[in-house]
Order: C-alpha cells, then structure tokens, then sequence
C-alpha cells in the first residue's frame, strides 16, 4: 500500500470495500435532525450506513427516516411508558453490543487491521439525549471511533436543560470526530481540552432538515387548521411547552402569559400543539382550553409543523431546535428559559430569552406584534445555524477521513464576531433577559438557579419542528 504524501494512509484502500457506519437515532427531534445525513448516506456510492433505534419514541422514528427512504434496520425497543434515565442508559447499552455482536460479529480488540467490510469504521450519534450519550458509551466499548452531530453546544449548568446538557459533555469526552454546529460551539470544544484538529464546523442539520420539509406543501392535518389552509393574512403565534425543567409552576407561568396575549389579541390566532405527556397537557389545557383565538392541537407531522412554523409571525417556545429552525423561516423567536445552549442565536438578536415571567413574555410578545419596524428587523436577521449544506460537509469529512478525499470546507466565518469583541473589550448592549452575557474573557451564560428534580423521563414526543 503507498502512503499519501502526508504519511497517513486512508482506512479504506480498496475500491471495492463497502464500509459501514452505524447510525444511533433514541427521539423524533434526533430523526429529524439527522434525516439529512442518513439520506446523504443513502446516496452514497460506497458507505452503507446501519440504521438503529432505540425505541425511545416508538415508530415516530421510522416514520422519520422513511421521508428519505430509509428504513430501520434495528429498534432496541427500550420505549416504554415510566421508564427511568438510569434504565434508558442502561437498556440501550445492553442492547445496542447485543445487536453488534448478532450483526457484525465480536470486535476486534484495536481498529488496526479490521475488516472494515464487517465491522462499522464509525458510529454516529447525534446532540444530547440519553440514548445518544449511552451509544457513544457503547460504541466506545466495543472500539468503534464515536463521531458526534451537533457537538459542543453549552449551557454552562448541568442542571439546565437536565439531562441533557451532561449528556452532550459525556458524547465529549467519548467522541473521536466533533462535528460542531457553529465557531461558538467549537470555541467550546476547545475550551474543554479538545483538540481543535478534531473539531469541524459543519452547520446544523436542523436547517438542513427544515429546507426539505419547505420542499412540501403537507396539509396542517389537524381539523382546528383547516381554515388557515388558504389564510395568508391572520397572524399566527406558534407556541410549544414541554421540557422538564419547566414542568409544574414553568408550565403555569406560561400558559397563563398565552391566555393574557389571547385576551389582548382576539385578531391573532394562537396555536399550541399540545405534549401529550400528563405533566404538560394537564396543566396548560386548564389554562387555554374554550379561548376562542387559542388552538389546543394535537402533535403535528414534521412537515406540516415546519409549514405552520414559516406561516407564523413569532414562535413562543422553549424547544431547543425550533431556537435554530424558526429563523431560517423568517419567524421571530421568543425563547420562555432562563438560559439556552443556542448562544449565537442570542448573540445575532434572532432569538430573545424571556424565561417563563408571563410579564416578560406578554411585553415581548407585545413589542413584536405592535411595533411593525421591530418585527421586521427581527425577522431579517441573518441565520447563524446553517445554510442547509450541513449532511454534505458531515458526508464530505467521512470521505476524506476514510478514502483520503479531499478536504471539505468548513461552515462559518472561521470565528466569532461576538467572541472576538468579547475579548476586545467591547461592551454589549444590555438584553434584559435574564441570561446575561458578560464581555470579555471567559464569557458565558450565568448558571440558573436549579429547579426542583424531575423524577420521570418522558418518552412520548420530543422537542423541536413536528412538536
């Protein structure tokens, strides 16, 4: 075998060997946001990509990936109704060596020398689930280099959002390949000891997913809807509750912040596509249910929500990939938690943090709805999630890491403006939204105060578009 030039040789030399990756998908935001990848795989002349579930949301996946005519090739079938994080983890450890060893065999004790048309050169997961951190866990066992989508997005709180935010320093320490979404979230990285030589800024496939959701036009398919089909004038607000930090007295807050805006604004319609999760509809359906200009929906497909997502004027919200979706679609985005991974967003002024205060939410709801040069500015502030070519860059790295491909080209600037007069000294405007932002070295979100512990897990459906 004769060495490239640089002196590393690439994993696969034959022309005729068809490597495997396995891809491990636990929710339907994760589906979502890895749909673009697993289709680029498909079309891929040489990789063979191996397809597993967790289970975690029965069926939501499948259905997911079969938009770009994938089909599963495996469902740990973990998902059950009260099922605990430590039993999530460790089912889908258990489970996941089970279906290596039936599927390609026992590992080889080092990647040298493997025969790579058997056993997978990769694993890939995707963001900050459990069963995402418990797959990299597992595939780090079983000597399978780890690469991580969406890596190096930080809160700076283990506590908030819980569990996940750990979950995605773990997949940190585990992973070979960081596939960072943003210079911020490489920044991170880097921060925490990772080389910077494995990191690449790729985008965030949530953008990616976003544009061919646009590519359709899926009825709404809920009958609440059915006279915004051919309505392009009522102004929509697009609102979606449901994480566990903010389960109990968040939940109220919120609600109780949309039936003041409804009561306000009669002319606006205000739809909630309702969680099914007993902690949430119980306690945001006492709140809303009979206000007329507010709609309690049931879960939406993935692409009629992006199409309501682009229909409306702002999305009120506390999920963590409508935070990158809705300004791709022109949607101003208010963001009910005290604090978010998804910093650049506040940084680019496309998101506002209001928390849960319904006195801060109905002021910024206000100020949107009211004042029509504001909304605008908002509304056309560059995107700093992605272009959309995220699954290809992801796809161009495998092949120069494997074949010895060119290199691709990453996403970005190269840096962040924020970051840069950050350390100049350059002081930022105050945001008044809780979360502060300091100037200079070192900056990062102030860790919120922890809220009381949730003791159950949900595993109905998840956060992001198609809530």
């Amino acid at each position: 075998m004769t060495l490239p030039s640089h002196g590393v040789p690439p994993v696969v030399d034959d022309p005729l060997s068809t490597p495997h990756v396995l891809v491990v998908v636990g929710t339907r935001p994760e589906a979502i946001k890895m749909l673009p990848v697993v289709q680029a795989l498909r079309e891929h002349a040489r990789i063979e990509q191996v397809v597993v579930t967790s289970g975690q949301h029965p069926g939501l996946v499948a259905d997911v990936l079969r938009l770009a005519g994938v089909e599963v090739d495996a469902d740990l079938a973990i998902g059950r109704p009260g099922i605990t994080l430590n039993e999530l983890f460790a089912e889908v450890l258990e489970r996941l060596e089970r279906f290596c060893a039936e599927r390609f065999g026992p590992p080889s004790s080092s990647v040298v020398g493997r025969d790579i048309d058997r056993y997978p050169f990769a694993c890939l997961v995707h963001g900050d689930t459990t069963t995402a951190a418990a797959a990299a866990l597992a595939a780090f066992h079983l000597r399978i280099p780890v690469g991580h989508v969406e890596a190096g997005m930080r809160t700076s709180s283990t506590l908030s959002p819980f569990p996940e935010e750990l979950n995605r320093q773990l997949i940190a320490r585990i992973a070979s390949f960081h596939l960072a979404p943003t210079e911020v979230a490489k920044g991170n990285l880097v921060a925490e000891g990772i080389d910077i030589q494995r990191v690449f800024v790729t985008g965030n496939t949530a953008i990616d997913a976003l544009q061919l959701a646009a590519d359709r036009c899926t009825p709404y398919g809920v009958p609440e809807l059915d006279d915004l089909e051919d309505d392009t004038t009522t102004r929509v607000v697009v609102v979606t509750a449901h994480r566990r930090e903010s389960w109990g007295r968040g939940l109220e807050r919120v609600g109780t912040a949309i039936a003041r805006l409804a009561g306000e604004y009669p002319d606006v319609r205000f739809v909630l596509p309702l969680h099914p999760n007993p902690a949430v509809a119980g306690t945001l359906r006492p709140l809303l249910l009979g206000i007329p200009n507010v709609d309690l929906v049931a879960p939406m497909v993935y692409s009629a929500f992006a199409r309501l997502l682009g229909r409306a004027d702002i999305a009120i919200t506390d999920s963590g990939g409508i935070q990158e979706e809705a300004p791709a679609l022109g949607t101003a985005v208010l963001v009910t938690r005290e604090s978010t991974e998804r910093t650049e967003g506040v940084d680019a002024g496309t998101l506002e943090l209001v928390g849960t205060d319904p006195d801060r939410i109905v002021a910024a709801a206000r100020r949107l709805l009211d004042d029509k040069a504001y909304f605008q500015e908002v509304t056309h502030r560059t995107n700093p999630y992605g272009d959309g070519r995220a699954a290809q860059r992801i796809v161009e790295a495998m092949d120069h890491l494997v074949f010895d491909d060119p290199a691709p080209v990453p996403y970005g600037a190269g840096f962040s403006r924020g970051v840069v007069l950050d350390w100049a000294g350059y002081e930022r405007e105050p945001t008044g939204q809780g979360a502060t932002a300091p100037t200079g070295p070192g900056r990062g979100l102030v860790d919120p105060s922890p809220g009381s512990p949730i003791p159950d897990v949900d595993t109905t459906i998840p956060e992001g578009v198609g809530m």
